[in-house]
């Protein structure tokens, strides 16, 4: 059965607009803060152990977003990815937000992004570590690979 990493995140003052909606550049910043939450908590390789030691990153290759509703100041946003794409160094994520209470029918932005494992003294594509990527198998739908 595939997995889904899930967390949530409260949309703060400093995500909004003056109509007090999360303005679409900060969603973006909440992205990337839950990619390095899924590798620190559920792949075991959090970002200053992949950059600094690891001399690695995960770059955005490719990022297409749907917007179907507004966040507002004060919701929590409930987050889920899951694992669309697992190649030798590149993946796909398939990452939504939702409303409060994560209701399915509630999804306020939906996000389909490729990252490539780099190494960052050349900046050239790496094999993802083979830890890693099993730890990402757990994630990946049934659908696809």
């Amino acid at each position: 059965m595939t997995e889904v990493f899930r967390n949530t995140v409260r949309v703060r003052f400093k995500h909004c607009d003056a109509a007090g909606i999360v303005f679409y550049p900060r969603y973006f910043e909440m992205l990337n803060d839950f990619i390095e939450d899924w590798f620190a908590e559920a792949l075991d390789w959090p970002f200053e152990a992949m950059h600094l030691s690891g001399h690695a990153g995960i770059p955005t290759a490719a990022l297409q977003c749907r917007f179907t509703a507004p966040s507002r100041l004060g919701e929590q946003l409930t987050r889920e990815l899951r694992v669309t794409h697992l190649g030798r160094s590149s993946f796909g994520v398939t990452i939504r937000f939702m409303g409060p209470g994560g209701a399915d029918d509630d999804t306020r932005m939906t996000i389909d992004q490729r990252l490539v494992c780099v190494d960052t003294r050349t900046m050239t594509p790496q094999p993802l570590p083979e830890p890693v990527r099993t730890a990402m198998e757990r994630y990946l739908g049934t659908e696809t690979a």
